[in-house]
């Protein structure tokens, strides 16, 4: 019997060849991968995008840089992405990806620590807010990523953040003293409080949840 998942990969959109190209090398090369958004997901972002038409993105945890190329479609025609990775040993592969697509042009890749790039914010808006930010780094992070990041979204603009629904582990009591699933539980706990921003979390792969930033914020 056909699963849920597989019917609904059979009727979204494909993957482009060039994500396609990505989902490939990185099954092969690359530890981990299943933290690629993956042909569902990367098409929501995508679609996301297009709705928002950012001009300014920021983008926490690259991975091997699909997410940057989803969340680029949307892109205004003079927009940029900024997407930091901790990772180093990942960097040639981030690089070599996004020179697959002219969408690569409009991202810049930094190496380094979010949470400490996200500290010293001003230099990240020097050009001004960001319409959209993409969390999607270290989940123990997630609420010090959410804090500093919000200042730098304009009144209006968005935050997306991914692994919200922790492969259901979330509401799994067996986890309750796994660091990662309790910081998951405190930021979407902390997201429900503040009322700085109406939110909605999606049961899309491992969760996604989309963040607005009330323009009286």
């Amino acid at each position: 019997m056909q699963s849920l998942q597989d019917y609904i990969e059979l009727h979204t959109t494909p993957e482009p060849d060039v994500l396609a190209s990505i989902t490939r090398d990185t099954n092969l090369h690359v530890l981990n991968p299943h933290m690629l958004s993956g042909q569902v997901q990367g098409e929501l972002l995508r679609m996301l995008s297009r709705m928002i038409r950012p001009k300014r993105i920021l983008e926490l945890g690259t991975f091997t840089g699909y997410s940057a190329l989803c969340l680029a479609e949307g892109l205004t025609d003079d927009g940029r992405l900024i997407t930091i990775e901790h990772n180093d040993e990942l960097e040639d592969t981030i690089r070599h990806n996004l020179s697959l697509s002219p969408l690569g042009k409009k991202i810049e890749l930094i190496i380094g620590d979010a949470k400490q790039l996200l500290t010293n914010g001003q230099e990240l808006t020097a050009n001004g807010w960001f319409d959209l930010i993409f969390i999607d780094a270290d989940k123990r992070e997630y609420c010090a990523y959410y804090e500093r990041a919000l200042p730098l979204v304009r009144p209006g603009g968005f935050i997306l953040a991914d692994n919200t629904l922790w492969d259901g582990h979330i509401i799994d009591p067996t986890y309750d003293k796994d660091k990662q699933t309790i910081a998951l539980r405190e930021f979407n706990r902390l997201i429900a409080d503040d009322l700085r921003v109406s939110q909605v979390i999606l049961p899309v792969r491992d969760g996604l949840t989309i963040i607005y930033k009330r323009p009286e914020s």
